[in-house]
């Protein structure tokens, strides 16, 4: 038992919260050179606007999603012409830039074109709610035992040449169920649910492992973030009551664009990933595809899956701040940002500073009027002028053998 007179010390490692996110365990599945799920780190995917059929122009805009860390680039395929044009782009890309791994999107009684489209790309996105379209009918009042058999039998009739074909070639499938557009006796029998969203989904896993394929990556996104998190939460349940371990994509749907399209993303997606659930992720905005990945990497460097950018702290700034704490920190990342890597903080007086920085690899700190202390780690290493703050630093940095120019 701890007492005032002999308390454990607060810098024992063993008195320490573990703050480390544990991901849950998923089988791998690989798309082209990109493995999603196992212990690889969480994959960043987006989707470009152009119309398939425009080969150069979905030629430039994967290898432009690509060039900035797109590692997954999805593309639609709303016909069989479509589909064969990806044959085109695939050829294109490797002789102009080089191998992307692609995904297909096959919407509406697709099978002519998923199993067309199978032979190009390296993974197909199928809609369970749209691969075998039920057509609503307004008066009905149930669904017999006897319709529920005859849909189901009908979905594998479908379904069985696709998985047989990437089953054979090694190939990847992604079942996304969209809360709205969930099957008509989804609807019926659950209603408009994360019930109906997790059944859908086990509908066609069952199917792929009938046949003795696991390439299989689930989504169950929905525009409204507690939908999709009770979704994703309730698949991981019956995954594990089931013995699967599917990789995850996470999104929020139709996130909308600007401030809010943010954070609503980060609301579903940074929460689930804090839970250890996710395998790769989309940003989804009403804006261009390239705009998707600064947000996908700022939410896992947030949450330290992964380490893309260099990691400021920086205090908010109150009456006791020295300097001018925002233009000091502008000044700070356009001489530093390069340094993938790196925590440096920015802080604006001794009081906080030294504390709040612990963590960081080099501290910018006001000191006194006119003076700014330099650190490294928890140790002050030197107090400069504040005219010859950054300069200082980057001496310091490179002091240390840990500076390389900027290209």
């Amino acid at each position: 038992m701890q007492t005032l007179e002999n308390p454990k010390s607060i810098s024992d490692p063993t008195n320490l919260v573990d703050t480390t996110i544990h991901r849950r365990k998923t089988r791998p599945v690989r798309v082209g050179d990109v493995i999603i799920g196992g212990n690889n780190p969480v994959v960043v995917q987006s989707m470009i606007n152009e119309d398939t059929l425009d080969i150069e122009g979905s030629v430039a805009a994967i290898r432009r999603l690509h060039e900035i860390g797109c590692e997954i680039v999805r593309v639609t395929v709303p016909s069989m012409a479509h589909a064969k044009a990806l044959a085109q782009i695939k050829e294109k890309l490797a002789q102009v830039y080089k191998p992307v791994p692609l995904v297909a999107d096959v919407h509406h009684n697709g099978m002519k074109i998923a199993l067309e489209v199978a032979k190009h790309v390296d993974k197909v996105r199928i809609n369970p709610g749209l691969y075998v379209f039920e057509k609503p009918k307004a008066d009905r009042t149930e669904y017999t035992d006897a319709e529920f058999q005859e849909i189901g039998e009908k979905i594998k009739e479908t379904l069985e040449p696709l998985v047989i074909s990437l089953r054979d070639q090694g190939k990847a499938m992604r079942i996304g169920v969209n809360h709205g557009s969930l099957a008509e006796r989804m609807l019926f029998t659950y209603g408009d649910t994360p019930e109906g969203m997790v059944e859908s989904a086990l509908e066609f896993i069952k199917i792929c492992e009938s046949l003795d394929y696991y390439n299989i990556v689930i989504s169950l996104k929905a525009s409204r973030v507690p939908v999709m998190l009770a979704a994703y939460r309730l698949m991981v349940k019956r995954m594990d009551e089931l013995g699967m371990a599917y990789p995850l994509h996470l999104g929020v749907t139709e996130a909308g664009d600007g401030e809010y399209g943010r954070i609503k993303s980060t609301a579903g997606i940074g929460t689930l990933l804090a839970e250890g659930i996710g395998d790769t992720i989309r940003v989804s905005l009403t804006e261009a595809p390239e705009k998707e990945i600064p947000v996908c990497y700022s939410i896992l460097q947030a949450l330290g899956l992964r380490k893309t950018m260099v990691e400021y702290v920086a205090c908010p700034s109150c009456g006791r701040t020295l300097f001018n704490l925002e233009e000091v920190l502008h000044k700070v990342r356009e001489a530093t940002k390069h340094l993938t890597g790196l925590d440096i903080a920015v802080m604006g007086c001794i009081v906080n500073g030294p504390g709040e920085m612990a963590d960081a690899d080099y501290g910018y700190v006001g000191k006194q009027p006119g003076y700014i202390s330099l650190y490294r780690g928890r140790e002050e290493i030197k107090k400069v002028t504040e005219d010859k703050g950054v300069e200082e630093l980057i001496n310091l940095i490179k002091s240390d053998g840990r500076w390389v120019d900027p290209e």
